[in-house]
């Protein structure tokens, strides 16, 4: 049996086999090699002694899935034949447009489908913070292969960190080739499970329904791999995928359940919506007494239409629901709280940030263009500073590049192309900085800056001066304040300052008042008594040295 049939057996990653296979004294680790009966009791013995003893408390849980992929791939057409539905003939008022989800029931297990209608709504909701899809199905045309919406779905699907199940459609046409999108994927780091990879890649036809079977078993081979869990009892946690109003009975919103469980009665609050849930109604249209994880549902009762990503959890009561609805709307309107901190290149990863990489959407005129300034980008690369160009391509900047953006803290570059005022309006609200340029010295030459600031700066400290603490005095709302006589230099206020007792360094911190009798005055000088309050040292005593100092940036 070869390695990625006895991975799909098991139901684990091929490389966590392999990772198996490789702390064992199994000889043969080659992917694509046999291994024979002893080896696989082996590897289950081993797998066995890997497995945690205590398992969580949390309840396993139904995935989600969406699918995405190129325009004309035939998205619509696979859920419609997986749910033998004709929602691919109804293009207005269909369940695409209007409901936003569905359920089947497969294998007696089921799966939720997302029916965006495309990656930019996908990362709309990861825009908003919201984890909505457990896994997406990338959609290829097997007579078409992969296409420029295709490469921007796998981007958005990579920023959204979740795993790719790749459903090859259209096999019925005569000019299918699996093989090519296959060879085609392994560009972009998506190498199949049968060449030794670990993307699952599924041959499918919405036509004759070849295929849908098997794509469905790898959809919840996924999950199963994912272990996804959540706990019906806790506290309830729900995302909006869709939202509309009806004429007779007002806003409704589709909320996946993610946490806990919805019931009539129940009082939500989500951003500056609020209201009672009157009604649920599955994506059947059936009414329902309550819903909980991976199930969505219509609501009722809530005081607007909620957009696609918004957060809601449950509260006591309406007092306390619209009590903090009308606290964000406040905010909102002072403008306090914002959408997100602008991303720029200048503070698009702070010194707060542990890793350290710069991520760019780049868009160019030409090809040419697009490697020349791809390739420089990639040379501009630090020891401890990675440049990640998350998506580039020709053209225009469009929404969905401004979306990827936005979800992935990136800046986007454009070089010779146009931005519409749409665009730079949607960048503005999403607090996404497009950078134009003309010339590719000047990419050059910011770049260089923004990676400069990204490495961790080196400070030096300079010795400004020293004072002697001689009596200390506890002031109300002050703290302790130290009467000092400076012993050389110059004491300073704002400087930074380090509190040495018995020549150790017993605290650090910075002197926030400095007094010459009762006068505030910004320093004092060699030879003068003064008041000091050092903030964050802790307790400062009795002949304590407080030395001043600088700390300077080496560039």
């Amino acid at each position: 049996m070869r390695v990625y049939e006895l991975a799909r057996k098991l139901k684990i990653p091929t490389k966590k086999l392999l990772d198996i296979i490789s702390k064992s004294d199994i000889s043969n680790k080659v992917s694509l090699s046999n291994l024979s009966s002893k080896e696989i009791e082996k590897i289950k013995n081993l797998l066995r002694e890997e497995k945690p003893s205590l398992k969580k408390k949390l309840l396993p849980r139904d995935p989600v899935v969406t699918f995405l992929g190129h325009v004309d791939h035939g998205k619509t057409s696979l859920l419609d034949a997986i749910r033998n539905t004709q929602v691919a003939k109804e293009e207005f008022g269909g369940i695409t447009q209007r409901i936003g989800a569905s359920e089947i029931n497969f294998q007696g297990k089921r799966i939720v489908f997302i029916d965006t209608p495309g990656h930019e709504a996908f990362t709309a909701m990861r825009a908003q913070g919201a984890q909505v899809t457990d896994i997406v199905v990338l959609v290829i045309a097997a007579d078409d292969g992969v296409m420029p919406q295709t490469k921007e779905a796998i981007n958005h699907a990579r920023a959204a960190k979740v795993p790719i199940v790749v459903a090859i459609n259209k096999i019925d046409k005569k000019e299918a080739n699996p093989e090519r999108v296959k060879q085609q994927l392994t560009k972009y780091d998506l190498t199949p499970e049968e060449w030794g990879g670990e993307t699952i890649c599924v041959p499918v036809s919405a036509l004759t329904k070849e295929g849908i079977n098997e794509l469905l078993e790898m959809i919840l081979l996924e999950a199963e791999m994912l272990e996804l869990s959540a706990n019906p009892k806790g506290d309830f946690k729900g995302v909006v995928i869709e939202g509309e109003v009806d004429r007779r009975k007002g806003p409704f919103s589709t909320i996946l359940v993610k946490e806990g469980t919805l019931h009539i009665g129940d009082v939500l609050v989500g951003g500056e919506i609020w209201g009672k849930v009157r009604a649920l109604i599955n994506w059947q249209g059936e009414k329902s007494k309550e819903a909980g994880p991976s199930t969505p549902v219509r609501v009722l009762g809530l005081s607007k239409v909620a957009t696609p990503g918004q957060i809601f959890i449950k509260v006591k009561n309406e007092k306390e629901a619209r009590r903090l609805a009308e606290k964000v709307a406040e905010e909102k309107k002072e403008g306090s709280l914002s959408k997100r901190e602008r991303l720029t290149l200048e503070s698009i990863f702070g010194p707060e940030k542990k890793e350290k990489s710069l991520s760019i959407v780049l868009k160019t005129d030409t090809q040419g263009s697009l490697k020349a300034v791809s390739d420089t980008l990639k040379s501009l690369e630090e020891k401890d500073v990675k440049v990640n160009i998350l998506h580039q391509g020709i053209g225009e900047v469009n929404k969905s590049d401004v979306l990827l953006a936005s979800t992935a803290s990136s800046i986007i570059i454009s070089f010779n192309v146009e931005v519409s005022n749409e665009i730079n309006l949607l960048a503005k609200e999403e607090g996404v900085e497009i950078r134009k340029y003309r010339t590719i010295y000047e990419i050059i030459d910011d770049i260089k800056l923004a990676v400069k600031g990204l490495l961790e700066p080196v400070y030096k400290e300079e010795l400004v001066g020293k004072a002697q603490v001689r009596e200390t005095f506890k002031i109300p709302k002050v703290g302790i304040v130290a009467g000092c006589y400076v012993m050389e230099g110059k004491v300073l206020r704002g400087s930074r300052a380090k509190v040495i007792r018995d020549k150790e360094v017993v605290g650090e911190g910075r002197i926030v008042s400095l007094k010459r009798f009762n006068q505030d005055v910004n320093e004092v000088s060699t030879g003068l008594e003064c008041g000091i309050n050092v903030q964050g040292p802790g307790e400062v005593q009795k002949g304590d040295i407080i030395e001043v100092y600088h700390r300077q940036r080496v560039e």
